[in-house]
């Protein structure tokens, strides 16, 4: 467990299955996510039953409210190298009644933390689509920098949206 000033994060365990299905169900929420299709609640259970422990290169955790330990998103350090010291970091909040209340960026200076001090990483990097400007104002607010534009590459209701390619090297978490 790995505690922040608002949130905790925790090992998904099985029963953590019905809140990913629905949030993985709620357009709202898959807005801006590259995996947004349709999944049975069964198979996001045998998904959570059959995945291993974290490892350096793919940890994921839940996010729970430090105060009365709800769970409302995950976080996740991905595709990390020890040759490299890099790795790709995903987050979202799935509880739409906790977004905008400062659990996401605890959240995401929480992980990070965690990513510089107890896998000595070098940089953290992420996408992020243009219009998702919620996101965006939190990565920058916590040391992300934008390094470049990828045009075209995000499909939704029809229209082709950009991602911002952001990276945050260690040292620079604010």
């Amino acid at each position: 467990m790995i505690l922040g000033n608002l949130v905790r994060l925790r090992a998904l365990a099985p029963s953590d299955a019905e809140s990913l299905w629905r949030w993985n169900n709620d357009p709202d929420v898959m807005r801006w996510l590259d995996a947004y299709y349709d999944q049975h609640l069964e198979g996001v259970r045998k998904r959570l039953e059959e995945r291993g422990p974290n490892t350096y290169g793919d940890t994921l955790y839940g996010i729970e409210v430090r105060d009365d330990e709800t769970l409302i998103g995950l976080v996740r350090l991905r595709d990390a190298e020890p040759e490299t010291g890099c790795a790709e970091l995903d987050i979202y909040l799935g509880e739409k009644n906790r977004w905008g209340r400062g659990y996401a960026t605890d959240a995401l200076r929480t992980m990070c933390r965690y990513g510089f001090d107890t896998m000595r990483l070098h940089k953290i990097s992420l996408t992020v689509v243009t219009e998702n400007h919620a996101a965006h104002h939190i990565y920058l607010k916590v040391g992300f920098v934008e390094e470049g534009r990828l045009r075209q590459v995000f499909h939704r209701d029809g229209r082709w949206y950009d991602q911002y390619v952001m990276g945050m090297l260690n040292g620079e978490l604010r």
